[in-house]
């Protein structure tokens, strides 16, 4: 888990000086219908709440522990991140990952192995999913350096 978050600290790092130099023209462009850079952050933020809820439930709840989608379109568009000042949603996006880091630092061992259930069949544990976050957050951030 040391190197998933030490992955997670450094897309932080990466991220925030990305955005606190990038033109505000750059980081609001949208093309064929895509989410502007803005968005994806905000996307970030909205993956950022909806695994920091699983990552602190899963402890409490009956095992395996069903992961719930949500609705990332919608989810945009109803926290319209793309009128959002850059610094309050840059801002936010770090705050919610400095908690999972937080929250990824105190499992244990056994605490890794506890199961979830993904799409009503699928068995995986905590780790994996914790691992997968940061996957999923480092490509959409490949996405807005590109």
């Amino acid at each position: 888990m040391n190197e998933t978050i030490e992955n997670l600290k450094s897309l932080m790092q990466k991220g925030e000086a990305y955005f606190q130099t990038a033109s505000p023209e750059k980081i609001e462009k949208k093309s064929d219908g895509k989410w502007s850079k803005k968005e994806i952050l905000g996307h970030l933020i909205d993956s950022g709440i909806n695994n920091l809820q699983r990552f602190t439930e899963i402890e409490f709840k009956p095992k395996p522990f069903p992961i719930r989608k949500y609705m990332q379109n919608e989810l945009v568009i109803a926290n319209d991140y793309q009128n959002a000042e850059i610094t309050e949603i840059l801002n936010f996006w770090l705050s919610v990952n400095r908690q999972i880091e937080r929250i990824m630092a105190k499992q244990t061992t056994k605490s890794l192995k506890q199961e979830i259930l993904l799409d009503g069949s699928q068995i995986e544990t905590l780790e994996f999913l914790m691992k997968d976050y940061v996957k999923h957050l480092e490509h959409h951030l490949s996405q807005i350096f590109s």
